[in-house]
């Protein structure tokens, strides 16, 4: 033990035998105790710190119950066995998880940046009392566990809002709580069992639909998008036999077009046809932000071929990781299942607080304000653009709660995206919403959370990186 100098602090809390024990296992993964080293007898090393045998004797088993050490008896105690550091991959940085989508995780939303509400006009005092209240009544209710298909009283307000919101005629029966809408899409991805069947996506479309459905193992078509939405031809023609199509029919995502209602029937009918299953993501749901948001798709299906996700997303907080799914009337069954064993709704609290929220109509009368507040923060940002862009900069504002700045294919909108967020800004880029060549060189710029004081330099600096 030379090697390896152990210094105790007898002024510390800690005890004497969990510091030893400390000391040798740091030298141990360090590498300065090889493996097969012998440790010092118990008498020698208690001689050696001045203190007692059976101090040094927790230690080792200590060392030799984690699988550090091994006991020999009568041989004494040796280092055991361990893969070198060398050979070990470096942890040290965490790669980013979905970089093209999310550019940092829990910070605090970024001039441009899409998929996150406004947080400077989310009723934060009313949410609180709300939350507050059902957190004291979760806390209270009986030690057992919840339905794990979502708490009752949230699916019935689910299902009432769909009904008044959305054109949906479901029963609670059919609606499952999520972990938000990638929580749903794995629930449809295994509940529908595709194996290796192929999907329809809209492309451009979502990248993380995109990423799960590749996790999965089901290949996926791309199929283009007009001002029609999804091309359900283009899809036949390309890959009829797949055994299902996910969408975006109220906005698509990102260009934000309605597929028309053509379009609509002739995708329901192929689904009909082939026994296929259709995904409607239900995105920016009723946050339409020029007149009336469309019926859902769902509204239109009387086969049982739609199943249909929402999230509180876009109108509430991600934070809250909390979708919802409306399936078929002869899949509650199999998908309460899924639910149960391998997916439950998330905690009970957060669930019973949205079921209030949406039971005192909280929640209609918020989505109105966001929406005359989201209407005048996009005409605010296309009046700055339009007097600041140049001709090679074309501004395109049909993109939802986006507006879309389309620039020349001989530049980058990875790279001026990423320079961007160097300044502070985080438009997100075009291209990698896109499967199929040409892809086209973009940027979304969210309206959400806009400050109007500081537009007009965002807007510049934004501008001059593009140019």
């Amino acid at each position: 033990m030379a090697a390896l100098p152990i210094q105790l602090d007898r002024a510390r809390r800690t005890p004497l035998a969990a510091q030893i024990y400390s000391a040798i296992r740091e030298g141990i993964e360090n590498g300065r105790l090889a493996s097969g080293a012998r440790l010092p007898s118990w008498r020698d090393l208690a001689a050696q710190l001045g203190v007692s045998r059976g101090t040094v004797r927790v230690a080792y088993e200590r060392l030799i119950a984690e699988q550090f050490a091994i006991g020999l008896g009568p041989a004494g105690t040796r280092v055991a066995e361990r893969p070198s550091r060398s050979s070990m991959p470096d942890r040290s940085q965490e790669a980013p998880l979905l970089p093209d989508l999310f550019y940092e995780f829990g910070s605090a939303p970024r001039p441009f940046q899409m998929g996150v509400p406004s947080q400077d006009a989310f009723p934060f005092k009313l949410w609180s009392r709300i939350l507050m209240r059902e957190s004291r009544r979760a806390a209270a209710a009986p030690v057992t566990y919840p339905d794990p298909r979502g708490d009752p009283e949230l699916r019935k307000e689910i299902a009432a809002y769909l009904g008044l919101a959305r054109g949906i005629r479901c029963s609670p029966s059919q609606v499952l709580v999520t972990g938000g809408f990638s929580g749903a899409l794995g629930l449809a991805i295994r509940g529908l069992q595709l194996g290796r069947m192929g999907a329809w996506i809209e492309d451009p479309g979502f990248p993380l639909t995109r990423t799960a459905l590749g996790l999965a193992g089901v290949p996926v078509t791309a199929v283009p998008v007009d001002a029609e939405g999804l091309d359900v031809a283009a899809g036949v023609q390309t890959a009829s036999g797949a055994a299902l199509a996910v969408v975006t029919p109220g906005q698509q995502a990102p260009l934000g077009m309605t597929m028309s209602l053509p379009r609509r029937l002739a995708l329901i009918a192929w689904a009909r046809r082939n026994a296929a299953w259709i995904i409607e993501d239900d995105y920016l749901s009723e946050l339409q932000l020029q007149g009336r948001a469309a019926p859902a798709l769902a509204s239109l299906d009387h086969g049982g071929r739609v199943l249909h996700i929402g999230s509180f997303s876009k109108t509430i907080s991600p934070a809250l990781r909390l979708g919802f799914m409306v399936v078929p009337q002869e899949l509650t069954h199999p998908f309460g299942e899924l639910a149960a064993s391998l997916a439950p709704a998330p905690a009970a609290a957060i669930q019973r607080a949205v079921a209030e929220f949406l039971r005192e109509g909280h929640y209609i009368r918020h989505l109105r304000r966001m929406k005359r507040l989201y209407a005048a923060r996009r005409e605010t940002l296309l009046r700055c653009l339009g007097e600041m862009a140049s001709d090679s900069i074309k501004v395109q504002a049909s993109a939802g709660l986006a507006v879309v700045l389309l620039l020349p294919e001989s530049v980058s909108d990875v790279d001026i995206a990423s320079r961007a967020l160097q300044v502070g800004l985080a438009p997100a880029p075009l291209s990698q919403w896109y499967m199929q060549p040409p892809r086209q060189q973009g940027l979304l710029l969210g309206v959400t959370n806009l400050n109007e004081r500081r537009l007009p330099a965002d807007c510049s600096r934004l501008l001059e990186l593009a140019r």
